[in-house]
């Protein structure tokens, strides 16, 4: 089932949100400690980048970048030992750019207790084609009630980064105009 806000443009195709969810497991080593023994957020934050990346290529049907990272969020720790999984979904999609929404989960790699959820992501990918230009994408078809959330959370957060954007440069425009150089 499509979303009605974004109807289908000429023939840009519609892929629904299953189309490119994935999920992507690694098993967290002492290579990837911080100075207090627990998992480098960085490598986290790469692991997500990667299961971001796959799922925007996969939706685009090609190359796609990331463009920001909206907001990155560590809920607990994550241990040497853990199996961490890291699930991606598109959230919502633009012309050429897609939110990519992103759960870590972690569980000890030798106990059979759930995985728990350990951080939360949420990326902005913008589908290139081979001279690096940006290039149309499908439009993202929520089919789940959950997907239609985030696919309305998703539109929220993207005002904000707009007008946060807007802000920012009319605030440095004032000040340059005034004189003050940065």
């Amino acid at each position: 089932m499509t979303d009605q806000s974004q109807p289908p443009v000429g023939d840009i195709p519609v892929k629904p949100t299953s189309a490119s969810r994935t999920t992507l497991s690694h098993i967290m080593t002492g290579n990837d400690t911080n100075l207090l023994g627990t998992v480098h957020g960085g490598v986290i934050m790469k692991l997500v980048d990667d299961a971001a990346g796959a799922v925007a290529g996969r939706h685009s049907g090609g190359p796609a970048v990331t463009a920001s990272m909206d907001e990155m969020v560590f809920l607990e720790p994550v241990r040497v030992g853990d199996l961490v999984h890291v699930r991606a979904q598109v959230n919502w999609t633009g012309r050429s750019s897609m939110e990519v929404g992103v759960r870590v989960m972690a569980e000890r790699w030798n106990e059979s207790t759930p995985a728990q959820q350990v951080g939360s992501a949420y990326l902005v990918f913008a589908a290139v084609d081979e001279d690096g230009k940006p290039r149309r994408v499908p439009q993202v078809a929520p089919e789940t009630e959950r997907d239609k959330r985030r696919y309305q959370e998703a539109q929220i957060r993207r005002t904000h980064r707009l007008a946060r954007r807007r802000a920012i440069k009319e605030l440095r425009e004032q000040r340059a105009a005034e004189g003050i150089d940065d």
